[in-house]
């Protein structure tokens, strides 16, 4: 079962573990009504390290991103349902619209995408290099997202 780490605690966490030999992924996203298609995003990017982290939008965040309404789920059980997948190892919240500050402080050793996304278009593209971090682009589950979910809710 994973946990939550605090902001302040994580980049000395990862280099603990970068010491003891041990690989890092990381991947960020608002995760806010889980689906089969972040279930599976999220086993794909386990697969790429020994522990996985989730750069987790706080509820701040998602409002920033998607507008008011959105999250539909706080950010602390969002984070619950995360832990409680087997894939995910650790989960640290951030308030920003985009993770790259957290990303330049972690540095993983791959950073997992959805293939929505190239090098050219990745935002957080010029930390990943400057610190020689792989980057996975994952291919998405056609027709499920959050956005599907909600639309079909309302009828």
């Amino acid at each position: 079962m994973g946990q939550v780490i605090k902001r302040e605690h994580i980049a000395e966490f990862v280099e603990k573990l970068h010491k003891s030999g041990k690989t890092v992924v990381t991947t960020n996203g608002c995760f806010d009504i889980l689906h089969v298609g972040h279930v599976r995003y999220l086993q794909k990017t386990k697969s790429f390290a020994d522990y996985s982290i989730v750069l987790l939008n706080s509820d701040k965040s998602v409002r920033s991103i998607k507008g008011e309404g959105r999250p539909i789920n706080n950010e602390n059980d969002r984070a619950e349902v995360l832990c409680a997948l087997s894939c995910v190892d650790y989960v640290v919240m951030f308030d920003e619209d985009s993770p790259a500050q957290l990303l330049d402080q972690i540095k993983p050793d791959v950073y997992t995408k959805g293939a929505d996304y190239t090098m050219e278009t990745l935002p957080e593209a010029d930390i990943m290099r400057k610190n020689n971090t792989k980057v996975e682009f994952i291919t998405f589950v056609e027709g499920k997202s959050t956005t599907n979910i909600i639309n079909k809710m309302k009828g």
